[in-house]
């Protein structure tokens, strides 16, 4: 039912810079992949073999990953080096990949907007790449998600609870529970400070979303920071009662901070030397 996942994926990734100066901060690697090919593998676990990226400028090697590179291939063709690419063979054999490109930033809100051309009128996921979502031995959270959706048929995000220092930094919901882990939306306000939190539920950057956002993205007047935020246009389909937040299963890594990153690479880092030992 969810065959096509958005990926936005235009943004300057200042918070790493000087390397995101010329490297597209979606393929900063975590060991030996690119923090976009785990949300690839996440999608394609979840159902979706279409995937829809949203690019700019300077973003052009995210293309060529998700391609044929004959002459290497040719070069270790036959080498035990040659497996080393097998996990994004299976991409490639797997998926269909198209692109377009976000010629101005403003906003997530604005981004997927823009990808509508790819998506077009059928329900879809969208994955931020650098927040980065593990669950060894278990569902990745797009294909919880994705199982919800099959049961309710509307809009949803994931959630995690944060510390009350840090609600300012993300989109936080209120809403009723409905089922363990489920809340039906009532409110959602952008980066708010402590004392205007409705709670401290954050969303984090994993959707299902219905095609009418787009049309209410596209008359969604800039919000929070001068951008048009996905969280204005999820609010008018809460008023409905037609949006849902799920505290999801697994670890959340913010791999577009410093510390996040760091996190994420030491414990794949010891998941899998744990594997490669049993």
């Amino acid at each position: 039912m969810i065959r096509k996942c958005l990926f936005p994926a235009a943004g300057y990734g200042t918070r790493f810079l000087p390397a995101t100066k010329a490297m597209p901060k979606e393929m900063l690697p975590i060991l030996t992949k690119p923090l976009i090919q785990y949300g690839v593998e996440e999608a394609l676990e979840a159902g979706c073999q279409n995937i829809a990226i949203v690019t700019g400028r300077g973003k052009r090697s995210i293309e060529d990953h998700f391609d044929i590179n004959y002459e290497l291939e040719h070069q270790i063709n036959g080498t035990s080096k040659e497996a080393l690419l097998q996990s994004i063979r299976t991409l490639t054999n797997s998926c269909s990949f198209s692109y377009t490109r976000q010629n101005e930033m403003r906003g997530l809100g604005h981004a997927i907007l823009t990808g509508e051309t790819l998506i077009g009128c059928e329900p879809f996921g969208v994955i931020l790449a650098d927040d980065l979502c593990s669950n060894p031995n278990a569902q990745g959270v797009l294909a919880q998600m994705v199982n919800l959706y099959k049961k309710y048929h509307c809009s949803i995000v994931a959630i995690e609870s944060v510390q009350p220092n840090d609600v300012d930094k993300y989109g936080i919901i209120e809403g009723s529970l409905i089922e363990e882990g489920v809340y039906r939306v009532t409110n959602m306000v952008e980066k708010p400070s402590i004392d205007q939190a409705p709670s401290n539920l954050a969303i984090i950057g994993r959707y299902i979303l219905t095609p009418d956002i787009f049309d209410i993205l596209r008359v969604t007047k800039p919000g929070k920071g001068g951008e048009i935020q996905i969280t204005d246009a999820l609010l008018e389909q809460a008023k409905k009662g037609s949006v849902l937040a799920y505290q999801f299963q697994g670890k959340r890594y913010d791999c577009g901070s410093i510390d996040g990153y760091v996190q994420a690479t030491m414990d794949f880092y010891h998941l899998t030397s744990k594997q490669n030992l049993s």
